[in-house]
């Protein structure tokens, strides 16, 4: 049997990105006995199972609301926040437009984005490769954040007092920038220390 591997996630609202239990419960009776399942550090579960059977899987998946994605040397979904200031304070809509924008972009080392309704940054949108933070009306971005090994780092103020209409556009072009000028398989964190911040910003 070949098998295949991909993302699962429940999407987003107030109160967090949850999975149901009646969604859980699909997953398991659809995959099979033979598949199985990984919890990511990104919220999203790595299901891996029998390739003949994967597009009528994920189609049932779908109708249950779950979001389907690529697993790899991808963009992952958007890590968020809970909303817990509410939808429109904390930008449930732009959160889940730069989802849309931006997962499952193929990159040369999987890539993570993190996004946050305040500044309480709950969601630790600093320790992703790209961090998006809204402050009241406009958003902060940071870049280069580095969760893992001896060298972890806090990501560095890219962008600060950004407008709603430009944050997709900035985040998209720094994921070009880095699909364009990374080495194979070069961590972004790595390719941020070795390409001059300003070079950077004059990119996007």
């Amino acid at each position: 049997m070949t098998t295949q591997k991909f993302a699962v996630t429940p999407g987003f609202e107030v109160g967090g990105s949850l999975f149901k239990p009646e969604q859980l419960a699909v997953l398991g009776s659809l995959i099979g006995r033979d598949a199985k399942i990984e919890l990511t550090t990104f919220k999203q579960l790595y299901v891996e199972m029998d390739e003949e059977r994967i597009d009528e899987v994920q189609r049932q998946l779908k109708e249950q609301g779950l979001f389907i994605y690529p697993a790899g040397f991808y963009t992952k979904s958007l890590i968020a926040c809970n909303f817990c200031r509410g939808a429109e304070e904390a930008g449930l809509d732009m959160a889940t437009a730069l989802n849309d924008a931006i997962s499952g972009l193929p990159t040369p080392s999987p890539l993570k984005i993190g996004y946050a309704g305040c500044a309480l940054g709950t969601s630790e949108p600093l320790l992703k490769d790209i961090g998006v933070v809204k402050m009241k009306d406009t958003y902060d971005i940071y870049v280069g954040g580095e969760p893992k090994s001896i060298k972890a780092a806090v990501g560095e103020l890219f962008l600060s007092d950004i407008p709603a209409d430009k944050v997709i556009p900035v985040v998209r072009k720094l994921i070009e920038y880095y699909q364009q000028n990374a080495k194979k398989k070069e961590k972004f964190s790595k390719f941020i220390q070795r390409i001059p911040i300003e070079t950077l910003r004059n990119a996007v």
